[in-house]
């Protein structure tokens, strides 16, 4: 047997081809394999080459940005010191900036002359490689008679919005010139720097990860070529692979060592600028260590608060039956005052344990959401911690649940105990915003990060995460109407203007159900209309289309719950049919990637994580079913308040489910995707941008 190289004419590519020199008595076998077995060769030498290439010329292009940052942290640094900056970088070229980074040279008259050369030298070396300098080379002078060079680097921002960062640059560009800024310009001045210096950072922390996963692609990929040869040896009685896996060896995915000397490189690097010369930080960041928590006592604490909720629970049932809070007299006042809170904990915990459901099967299948939502391992919930906080919650909620009956059967005042839900609501909320680091503080920051940028859309730059969360919130309308309930009925007590028909009728309160109805389908709509203008992809439009539909038929069935007439039931029927409609399509072709005609798996896709095909139909059947669940809501049935409030309520959880349930299949199609194109890490924005320079 013989391996031969030779080089393609087209492509000029090197292959491998494989010739028996004797014959086997399975010939035309042995052929097949050894030629599908030249073919894998071939395709793994071709894409390690391929990613080696990239990782060479993203390394290049951060150490041009790198040197970049230098060059202005010396202007910055030397700027309020007699001695000029030292002389530019000769390290690289080609480069311009982003965001908008200003800063003020103001010396006495004489020391700027005796450092205008040198400077003029800083700025040449930055201008020639497409830093550009607006105003460089106007002087003013202060009310001390002090000259001041007034300069901006437009190095260009991600968030917010582009018309508001236009907006700052003009706004600045006048008031950098103002000597009563020169304190507010120097706090800008740093915040900025330190910004670029983050995303340089982590830049390099990005290409060292990826320059480790091909390392472990070309070692996996040898020891799975030995494995093959050997077993073909052992099946066939011949020793004849020796050759073939002398040509592996020798093949460019592993002769290469390329890709090792560039990770020594980058550790060297990182160890100097970004670590002060100490390693063992540096690796801190380069290869930071999972944190392996004791999952036994927090299964132990899972369990315990578990077997509580569902102990209070019981005894609630017996204190309220004792009590009568549901009979008619009772259930009007106790169901709207006190059911909204509880119900807003109740949600949320079933919404948690969801999560924790969809955490578990990630992991068990091996769906990397980690990198999906760009977490960090270190601190990302595991699906332990999501059901210990769920359970955690419905062990406070039921156990004040269980002492605001027993207070009410004790002869206190309702005017006394109502406000136990409004404490525990408060307590929640004060925890999710304690700086302190207790009870999971980055995910609790990234939380309400997150929040931010969804109330804030369209002026952030939406990621997976951001509309992954918003699609949540509108899985959570009944929360959000049951918040609406409970902070007027509390603001109203504190303020003495409680009037208790108004929180749950009256034209106010239909005026904020209609808004707390279409906010959700709002921002994510905003999201959908800002990824349309980041990536101008039509898709990004027709995903708002959806959104925009989901807002009318909320907005008719809301109405039609004030206005019970033949007309409007036709239009709820209309819209929500429509929207229905729109949104199951959706669900199935574009976040699912189901229905497709031409798969191999019957109007499924191609690649399936799960075995079992017959659970991604029956998963596509539940979905159609909890869709359509809003035909309740138009049916108008008569039932007491308590028994109408647990029915919407059940209708709530319901969705609830229902978006746990689209959650697994919808990482699932992501993390498919990412394979299929070879996303493995993510791509960091760099404060300097490409552009050629024109003498």
């Amino acid at each position: 047997m013989q391996v031969r190289r030779k080089m393609m004419e087209e492509s000029e590519e090197e292959v491998y081809e494989t010739e028996l020199a004797q014959l086997f008595s399975e010939e035309d076998e042995i052929r097949v394999f050894f030629a599908r077995l030249d073919e894998e060769l071939n395709k793994v030498n071709q894409f390690y080459k391929s990613q080696e290439c990239d990782f060479l010329e993203r390394a290049e292009t951060l150490n041009k940005q790198l040197h970049i940052l230098i060059d202005l942290n010396h202007l910055l640094t030397h700027r309020h010191h007699k001695n000029p900056p030292p002389p530019p970088s000769p390290h690289y070229s080609g480069q311009s900036s982003s965001f908008l980074f200003f800063f003020v040279y103001a010396e006495d008259e004489t020391k700027v002359l005796e450092a205008n050369s040198q400077t003029d030298e800083v700025k040449a070396t930055l201008e020639k490689n497409g830093v550009n300098f607006v105003n460089s080379n106007t002087t003013t002078k202060t009310k001390k008679g002090k000259a001041k060079m007034a300069m901006r680097i437009d190095i260009a921002a991600t968030a917010p919005a582009r018309a508001i960062t236009a907006a700052t640059s003009m706004l600045w560009e006048d008031l950098v010139n103002n000597p009563m800024m020169e304190g507010c310009m120097e706090i800008n001045h740093k915040r900025k720097f330190q910004y670029a210096h983050k995303m340089i950072r982590g830049a390099f922390v990005e290409l060292y990860r990826a320059l480790g996963l091909l390392k472990t692609y070309s070692s996996l990929n040898m020891v799975a070529f030995s494995k093959i040869l050997k077993k073909f040896d052992k099946v066939s009685c011949q020793k004849t692979s020796e050759n073939y896996l002398k040509e592996v060896k020798r093949s460019h995915f592993i002769s290469s060592d390329k890709v090792v000397r560039l990770m020594d490189e980058v550790e060297s690097i990182f160890t100097k600028h970004f670590a002060n010369n100490d390693r063992k930080k540096a690796m801190k960041f380069l290869r930071p260590q999972q944190q392996h928590k004791d999952s036994h006592m927090v299964t132990f604490f899972v369990g315990l608060f578990t077997g509580c909720s569902v102990s209070l629970f019981c005894v609630y049932a017996i204190l309220a039956h004792l009590c009568g809070v549901f009979s008619p007299a009772k259930e009007a006042a106790y169901v709207h005052t006190i059911y909204p809170v509880f119900s807003v904990f109740t949600l949320l915990s079933l919404h948690l344990f969801m999560y924790g459901c969809n955490l578990f099967m990630w992991k068990s299948t091996r769906i990397n959401y980690n990198f999906i939502f760009d977490f960090s391992p270190r601190t990302a919930l595991k699906h332990r911690d999501a059901f210990l906080i769920s359970a955690t919650f419905m062990t406070a909620v039921v156990g004040a649940m269980v002492i605001h009956l027993l207070l009410r059967a004790a002869g206190f005042s309702p005017g006394q105990i109502d406000a136990i839900p409004g404490i525990v609501l408060l307590f929640f909320i004060i925890l999710l915003i304690c700086p302190f680091d207790i009870f999971y503080r980055p995910t609790r920051y990234c939380f309400i990060c997150v929040l931010r940028n969804i109330i804030c859309s369209p002026f952030y730059r939406v990621l997976l995460v951001d509309f992954f969360m918003a699609d949540q919130l509108t899985s959570q309308i009944p929360l959000l109407r049951s918040l609406e309930t409970t902070g007027c009925s509390f603001f109203g007590k504190i303020f003495k203007t409680y009037h208790p028909e108004t929180c749950y009728s009256g034209r106010l309160y239909m005026e904020i159900t209609y808004i707390i109805s279409f906010l959700p389908y709002y921002w994510r709509a905003m999201q959908c209309a800002r990824r349309w203008f980041d990536d101008n992809d039509i898709n990004h439009l027709a995903n708002m289309g959806k959104y925009v539909s989901a807002m009318v038929a909320a907005g008719a069935r809301v109405t039609y719950g004030r206005k019970d007439d033949h007309l409007w039931f036709a239009i709820v029927l209309i819209t929500s049919v429509v929207a229905t409609i729109y949104q199951l399509y959706w669900d199935f072709v574009k976040d699912w990637g189901f229905l497709n005609p031409k798969s191999k798996n019957p109007w499924l896709r191609d690649d399936l994580i799960l075995k079992n095909k017959s659970i991604y139909y029956l998963a596509m059947a539940l979905n159609v079913v909890l869709r359509v669940a809003w035909v309740e809501t138009v049916m108008h049935l008569k039932v007491g308040p308590a028994q109408s409030r647990l029915l919407d309520f059940l209708l709530a959880s319901l969705e609830v489910i229902r978006r746990g349930h689209w959650n697994f299949y919808r990482l699932e199609n992501e993390h498919l995707n990412n394979v299929g194109r070879f996303r493995a890490v993510k791509a960091v924005p760099l404060p300097f941008r490409e552009t050629e320079f024109e003498s």
